[in-house]
């Protein structure tokens, strides 16, 4: 069997393909990679049924090539970002596939700098790998130290950042709904600390999700939406497994999509502090019009956290927040991580501040509809058809984006070409202002698309 490889973020499969063996080689190889010897490493883990067992593999992996472990146990993503961040440590693994079905398991890396390994950057960990990670002599093995306190330090350092008399003096009533997920070991303590009345869903926490899928779409969230309704809550807030992901509903039971949750809290920052905004290349226009809308500046990128953190690095203090349309929200001042909590938190902040209903702020949001669909390719066919449809671009005059697939701008719509990382699909989102329109974008492009396969 071939050995598993980065994708988008990290290492992902199933126990066949992402066995022990390959995670102590890899968090070996990732241990060398960091510095190897003397170094620290963070090391967390998720709730599913086969994270212990990856777990221990790559505890062995990182200490085998003398890596120190900082053993924060189970603890979600942003949790085990900020320790990175607030320890100044070396390196991160994390085990844990996020919003994926419970049977799927993954290695998620991240550097000293808290920019997370792309399949690019990956590369050099794999040749690592293949190569063989040096083991060290006994006597420089690594040690390992185990930090029970991990939940409650990133929760703290939460309520340093929040103006909690704000919050407090609300009393806001809110419903959570933790998806048996790892949200139910930060979540419930913060927004009770902040002085909410606070209503809990799938707090058990359980790897096989017996209550809902973990990815937070509407149609998963509908006893969220049910219980923010029959409660008149003021907000309701559901997470995927690892909590990097967010959506929220408001006071009328309306279910937010991912970007526009983003987009009001990129608005929420540019107006407290003029920056920088990043997010992918999939994002909704709306990110495009909030920066217009408050003096920001938009940077793109290419489509996965890697990319984003990656770029906010870059920009450095001159960036004030990070997104993707499917609820990863950035704040940097905490760490260049994806934090569920810390965006549902601001939210909260802001609702509180402003003394204004989540709906309103939505609805302040330009209104955009959109289209999708997928056209069947083999695997030769992805790299020639997007090349043909970049040039068909240049040739045409059309305002494009190359950085991801093809994404064509147009003054109140767009379109985008991807071709799948890990399927042989094109994928084809279109978005305007009007369900008449993207959907019309899209016949285009998926047209345009299925021509140049065959031309």
């Amino acid at each position: 069997m071939d050995s598993p490889s980065f994708g988008t973020n990290g290492i992902r499969g199933r126990i066949n393909e992402l066995t022990p063996s390959a995670a102590l080689e890899f968090s070996a190889a990732f241990a060398q990679w960091s510095g190897g010897v003397g170094k620290t490493i963070i090391l967390g883990r998720d709730m599913r049924l086969t994270s212990p067992m990856l777990f221990a593999a790559a505890k062995a992996g990182a200490l085998r090539s003398g890596a120190n472990v900082l053993d924060i146990g189970l603890a979600s993503s942003p949790t085990c970002e900020y320790i990175l961040h607030s320890k100044k440590a070396d390196g991160l693994i994390i085990v844990t596939a996020s919003h994926n079905p419970p049977e799927w398991n993954a290695l998620k890396f991240v550097d000293k700098n808290g920019v997370g390994i792309s399949r690019e950057r990956g590369k050099g960990i794999e040749k690592i790998a293949a190569a063989g990670a040096k083991p060290v002599e006994w006597k420089k093995i690594g040690k390992c130290i185990e930090y029970p306190d991990a939940c409650k330090g990133h929760t703290n350092a939460m309520l340093k950042l929040l103006n909690v008399p704000a919050i407090k003096s609300r009393s806001l009533s809110v419903v959570l709904d933790c998806g048996n997920g790892t949200a139910a070991t930060v979540a419930p303590q913060l927004f009770k600390a902040l002085g909410c009345n606070v209503a809990l869903l799938n707090e058990k926490i359980d790897g096989t999700f017996p209550s809902r899928p973990s990815e937070p779409t509407e149609a998963n969230l509908q006893n969220l939406i049910s219980k923010v309704k029959e409660t008149h809550a003021d907000l309701g807030i559901g997470w995927d497994g690892d909590s990097d992901r967010v959506i929220f509903i408001d006071e009328k039971a309306r279910w937010i999509v991912g970007d526009k949750g983003f987009a009001i809290s990129a608005a929420l920052a540019l107006q407290k502090k003029k920056g920088s905004i990043v997010t992918t290349v999939a994002t909704s226009k709306v990110i495009e019009d909030v920066c217009k809308k408050y003096n920001g500046t938009l940077h793109y990128t290419k489509v996965g956290a890697p990319y984003i953190s990656e770029k906010m690095h870059e920009l450095g203090g001159a960036c004030v927040s990070g997104g993707e349309e499917v609820g990863g929200i950035v704040w940097p001042e905490l760490s260049l991580a994806k934090d569920g909590f810390f965006a549902a938190a601001k939210l909260a902040e802001a609702i509180c501040e402003k003394k204004m209903p989540l709906s309103k702020m939505l609805d302040e949001l330009p209104i955009y509809f959109n289209a999708k669909t997928k056209i069947e390719c083999s695997a030769s066919q992805k790299e020639n058809t997007m090349k043909k449809l970049a040039d068909y671009a240049k040739k045409s005059g059309l305002n494009a984006l190359l950085l991801d697939g093809v994404r064509i701008n147009f003054p109140d719509s767009w379109a985008i070409v991807r071709a799948s990382g890990t399927e042989n699909y094109f994928r084809v989102f279109a978005e305007a202002k009007s369900e008449k329109k993207a959907k019309a974008l899209m016949e285009e492009y998926s047209s345009l698309v299925q021509k140049l396969m065959v031309s």
